[in-house]
This record gives structure tokens, sequence and C-alpha cells, in this order.
């Protein structure tokens, strides 16, 4: 049960004990049926209240794994077809959108005509430079846009930011690639060396917290996107400079606690599991896979790092973690945690490794009992059994997906995987099949979302919504 829901639950059985006690004093029988009646209205309307596994509060789902919950969204659609509406979002964003109740949630940024007075780029070295992609002089404005998920209307949108970027992005990358997260009370938009953004659901801003200017190696951009759980908010800052692991409270954005890191750039996105008891906040990187204590910061465990370059996040069910990435060689780990204590590189707590077609920019999905993950950055796909790594199939072509940079999403029995005017659902389970190829009038390095019986695309153009009248 979420932080939320736990508190929703709280609320409702304080609120019923003292009416209940109300009820007891009044004398009149008539009185107390229609406090009755009113108590039974209210225990029900308890039922309505937002659940997290309805919507998609971050960047890899309600599970962290790329997996909704329940839904049934088509499986054949196009421009003309199960389409329930398009919406134009002004500037470039490549973050994937959350959703919670009638509210989809955009990050975007969008360029003004505007430059500043004077400029001074801390940002990376000439050195680092040399591999640079897009670069601009001008002004943007990072925008957090509220969307409505039922007409696709734009409710709101909010400037949190307007500064010029001092750093490079990759050339398919963006200014607005590091998705926000949400708790059904509070938006966080978190836009890296623009900062945090915490906005209430009518885009008021309520605080806002300033990391300083990331160092991203060869000035490859950012895009890490922060992880939400119960009172606190992570966020990853693995760069070029000095690294950190911060904690923050969620309502006010102060440090619960902030931890050094020895480690040069990533992307990941930090990851929270209970285990026996304890609650850990684990991180991929190059140098060390680590556990910290969701409390204190305490060191839990640690494990061998992973290649360079380290973007995928670690993934979790039924006991098990898995993290892996591709860059420059092939590295999988599949980690018992109730075993992992201290030092695990060469202890019983590694289960099994994988150092093949591992994925360098896409996240794995994790669904019933089988990982599901890409080569690199192409369109060849694996599936492996999670409990012993045997290979189901490896390296199955997806055709008409040359290069992609989206992660594949997954519901019932199928994976929506999105690329450059395409869009693949594939079969789940162990044999390979694809059920259908849409052509879309757009590209997406955004990951598809899926809420209930509707999937819903962010393009380099446009928000699209599709579903089954």
């Amino acid at each position: 049960m979420s932080f939320l829901n736990q508190s929703l639950t709280f609320q409702s059985e304080y609120l019923l004990t003292t009416k209940y006690h109300f009820i007891m004093k009044t004398k009149s029988t008539f009185q107390q049926l229609l406090a009755f009646a009113f108590i039974i209205t209210f225990n029900f309307s308890g039922f309505t209240q937002e659940k997290e596994s309805d919507n998609w509060s971050q960047w890899r789902g309600p599970l962290g794994t790329g997996v909704a919950v329940k839904g049934n969204p088509p499986t054949s659609f196009s421009e003309t077809k199960n389409l329930k509406w398009k919406t134009p979002i002004a500037g470039k964003g490549h973050a994937t959108p959350i959703v919670w109740g009638n509210q989809i949630i955009v990050q975007t940024a969008v360029a003004t005509d505007e430059k500043p007075e004077t400029v001074t780029d801390d940002s990376q070295s000439d050195g680092e430079r040399r591999m640079s992609g897009t670069k601009t002089d001008l002004i943007h404005e990072y925008k957090v846009v509220s969307v409505n998920k039922e007409n696709g209307e734009i409710l709101w949108e909010t400037t949190v930011a307007k500064k010029m970027p001092l750093e490079s992005t990759h050339d398919l990358g963006s200014w607005a690639s590091n998705s926000p997260a949400t708790d059904g009370e509070l938006i966080y938009a978190y836009f890296g060396s623009r900062g945090i953004h915490c906005l209430d659901f009518e885009g008021n801003i309520l605080w806002q917290k300033d990391f300083g200017q990331m160092e991203k190696h060869m000035s490859f951009g950012e895009g890490s996107s922060p992880y939400l759980y119960k009172d606190k908010l992570f966020i990853l800052w693995d760069h070029e400079g000095e690294s950190f692991l911060y904690a923050l409270n969620k309502k006010t954005g102060e440090e619960e606690w902030k931890l050094a890191r020895d480690e040069r750039t990533s992307w990941s996105s930090p990851f929270v599991v209970e285990i026996n008891g304890r609650t850990q906040v684990i991180t991929s990187a190059t140098t060390h896979i680590r556990s910290n204590d969701f409390e204190t910061g305490e060191l839990i465990w640690t494990s061998t790092g992973l290649t360079r370059n380290v973007i995928p996040n670690p993934i979790f069910e039924d006991g098990m973690l898995f993290v892996m990435s591709g860059f420059r060689g092939s590295a999988l780990q599949a980690i018992d945690l109730a075993k992992a204590k201290g030092d695990i590189t060469k202890t019983d707590a590694i289960v099994w490794k994988y150092d093949t077609n591992t994925p360098y920019t896409p996240n794995p999905v994790l669904m019933d009992g089988k990982i599901y993950f890409l080569r690199a950055n192409n369109g060849y796909l694996t599936c492996l059994d999670a409990k012993d790594g045997k290979e189901n199939y490896s390296n199955q072509k997806l055709e008409g997906i040359n290069t992609l940079f989206s992660s594949p999403t997954a519901v019932k029995d199928r994976l929506y995987i999105a690329a450059q005017d395409i869009v693949l659902v594939i079969k789940a389970g162990e044999t390979f099949e694809i059920l259908e190829s849409i052509e879309l009038d757009d590209n997406f390095h955004s990951s598809p979302v899926i809420v209930g019986d509707q999937i819903i695309l962010k393009g380099f153009n446009s928000l699209y919504c599709f579903s089954i009248p």
C-alpha cells in the first residue's frame, strides 16, 4: 500500500471512530439512523479515492517496472483508428508523462527569442565539448503542462524556470528529459540543472530547489528522474563533478540526508524497495551498485558496478532485484535481496548474471517472472526467466525499428514499443510474436504510458491518447 493510501485509510478510520462516538451521545434514534447513514455514505465514498495502481505516478509506472497493474488498451490504432484525441505540445521535451486522475502531466522546454545579457558557461570544458550535440544561446521556458485525460484540452501550464541552458544536450535528447512524479496530492517536476519544482494540481508552485549545474560526460545531456516513496523524494546527481544522492522531504524540499558518491556520469534513476522489514534506496552506476537505508542513508550493501554510462533503472519482483546496462559492454545482475549485506560481489546474493544484448538507453520490463529488454539502442528484443536467467528468446528483430531511445511498456499479455513513426505491439511470454505494427505521424523518445484502457504517447510534436470507444 502506498503512503498516500495508508494516509487516506488512517484518516477514514479516525473520522469514522469520531463520528461513531458522537452518534452514541445523541438521544434521538432518528438522529442516530441519519448519522449512521452518513457514515455508510462516507465509508463507501472512500472507495472512489484515486489509487496509485490506477495511475501512472512516475517514470516507470506504479511498480517501477514499466508495467501497468491493470488495463486493456487497444492493440490496433492509428491516426484515424481508436484515436481518442491528439493535442500539440509546444517546445521540446522527451520526458515520459505521468497521469493522476484526470490530469496528464507533461514537461517541455520552449525556446524564446530572448538571449541573456551575459553568459557564464561553467558546464563543460573544451575537451568535453568535442562530442557535444545541441547547444543554444536562447533563453528557454521550462514548463509543466496539465492535459485533460478525457478530451486532450490543456487545463493549465506553469513556467517553473526561465533560463538559458548552459550545457549542451545530445542531438537526440532534450532539455526536458526528466520525468515528473506525483503522489496524487503534489506534483514534482524535475529539470536537472534547472532544479526540482513542487506544484499543486492547479499549477501553483509551492516550493523549488536548485542543485546547481551538472557537468555530464561528453555533453550528452541530462535525463535521470526523481523517485517518490512515502514522505521522501530521491534525486540521483551523478556527473563529472561532485556526485550525490539526495533524500528530500516531499512537503518542503528540505534535505533529509545527502550522500557523496564516488561516481562519474550516470542517467539511472533511484529505486526504493522494502525487504525484510527494511526500506532500501537502490542506485545503479558504473563503479558500484549501492543500497542505502531509506531513513538514514546508511550503506546496507554494495556490488560491483556495471558498464559506462549507466541508464536503465533497477527493477524488482518477488524478492529479486535486477540491474543492467549496455554501453561498451553488457552487464546484468540478478540479486536476492534477502541475502544482500555488505559487499556482495562474490557471494551467492548474486543469483545469476547475463553479459550480452543488454540495453544502453531503454529500460527493461519485468512482468510475470520474465524480463524483456532491448539490445543497446537497437531494435532487437530478448526475454529471460527472472528466476534463473534462462533464455526464452534472444536478439529477436523488431521489424521497422533500427534505433530507439524509448522504453517498452507492458500490460496484461503484451508489450508496447514506440520508436520513429512506429509503435509495435509484442506478445508477452516465452514465444516471440509481433501482434501489430502501427505507423504514426510522429517520432517517439518518450515511453508509452498505460492507464486503464487508454494508451498515451508523447511524440516530438503531439500528445496522443488511444482507446476503444
